[in-house]
């Protein structure tokens, strides 16, 4: 029996392509990619990249979304995180009304504590639980910002912002994470804070990742490098450009762009170096470790999987590192090592994603599609495989 019999992504590349009357030939041309690859695709028989996904979403013109099925309704309704998301959108519509008559908002010291605990809590992959406390406090402190007015008010805003982008980014829901990234940016703004808008042009470059605009991407990266140029110099401002520096590669990397997304990795390293381990710092998790990290993801990018493969399983994560970024190392990992041909430590590195931090591996691309491939590539399945794939929505 297969997990994933009817809708995986290879069948909704075809069935976009039918309903556009094109040929596998023409959509080839149009997405520029690999005939035998498209085919095998559509077949089931070879998982969708993330390259391909982009490349093809872009040639049919429609959102990524579309092309890999999200969000999925049916394991959110299950999950009962569906109802959580029109708040969410509600408390992000309200941004420039000015303060509510009926919120009276509590000190900025009790809201600021409460933001910095949703990125923590994000980071250690209680989706559900942020979901469910975000609207309101959105609500609160778009209140206390506009009553205030204060660089103080406006920051914690923003940081409320980004905790909406990491949650509906996360739940599959890409436009309201562009949403998200918007408002953050324009808190960031009336907040004056140059390194707050310099992670949000971060972020944004990573969606527009996603959707295979890489050019836009690096300019977001370089826009976001510029703007950190005005904020103090210090260990603060090394992080976020440290991090920015690591988003270029990967962008670069899936560009195919080896020389830039190499550069991009060198200099990460060479901040890393001087910050040492810097996780606390936004919660972006900068370090040593996600350089490493972000080298396997780069080295799959350039369909380098044996290293990608071989360096991820040598990445020693610290015991304190977010549950969150622990579980996407290990699908990043077990993508490497399903397409250099090492099933097993790849499904064995999907079960340590889902133990690791299960809301999020449940909802992640990269799972689902390592999932696919797998499936697709081995004939005797174990019973803890299916269980896995019913677990993922079969």
């Amino acid at each position: 029996m297969h997990a994933l019999p009817h809708d995986h992504t290879g069948a909704r590349i075809k069935r976009l392509r039918l309903e556009r009357h094109l040929t596998q030939r023409a959509l080839c041309d149009l997405a520029q990619v690999p005939y035998s690859t498209l085919t095998k695709t559509e077949q089931g028989t070879l998982p969708a990249s993330p390259r391909l996904i982009a490349a093809v979403a872009r040639a049919l013109r429609v959102e990524v979304a579309t092309v890999t099925g999200q969000p999925y309704t049916t394991e959110l309704r299950a999950d009962e995180l569906d109802v959580l998301i029109q708040p969410i959108r509600e408390a992000l519509d309200v941004y420039d009304l000015g303060p509510d008559p009926e919120i009276s908002p509590r000190p900025g010291r009790l809201l600021d504590d409460d933001a910095q605990g949703l990125l923590v809590a994000v980071r250690a992959g209680e989706i559900k639980r942020v979901a469910s406390q975000l609207p309101g406090l959105i609500l609160e402190q778009t209140t206390a910002a506009h009553l205030e007015n204060t660089t103080q008010g406006w920051s914690v805003l923003a940081s409320y912002y980004r905790t909406a982008y990491d949650v509906t980014s996360k739940l599959g829901h890409p436009d309201l994470a562009a949403i998200a990234l918007a408002r953050m940016d324009w808190a960031a703004q009336r907040a004056s804070s140059a390194v707050v808008g310099a992670m949000s042009r971060y972020m944004r470059g990573l969606t527009y990742l996603r959707a295979g605009q890489y050019r836009t991407g690096q300019r977001l990266v370089h826009v976001g490098l510029s703007a950190l140029e005005q904020a103090d110099a210090g260990r603060e401002r090394d992080v976020v450009t440290g991090q920015l520096h690591l988003g270029a590669a990967v962008v670069a990397g899936r560009a195919q762009d080896r020389g830039r997304a190499e550069g991009h990795l060198a200099e990460a390293d060479r901040i890393a170096a001087a910050t040492g381990d810097a996780s606390d710092v936004h919660w972006l998790s900068f370090g040593p470790t996600n350089v490493a990290v972000h080298r396997v993801s780069v080295l799959a990018e350039l369909d380098e999987y044996g290293q990608a493969a071989q360096i991820g399983r040598a990445v020693a994560m610290p015991k304190t590192w977010p549950a969150s970024r622990k579980s996407h190392h290990f699908a990043e990992l077990a993508r490497a090592q399903m397409w250099s041909g090492q099933l097993d430590d790849a499904f064995a590195n999907l079960l340590r994603a889902r133990r690791t931090a299960p809301q999020q591996a449940r909802y992640h691309q990269t799972v689902r599609e390592t999932y696919a491939g797998l499936e697709a590539a081995k004939r005797q399945l174990p019973d803890s495989f299916l269980s896995y794939g019913s677990w993922l929505g079969a």
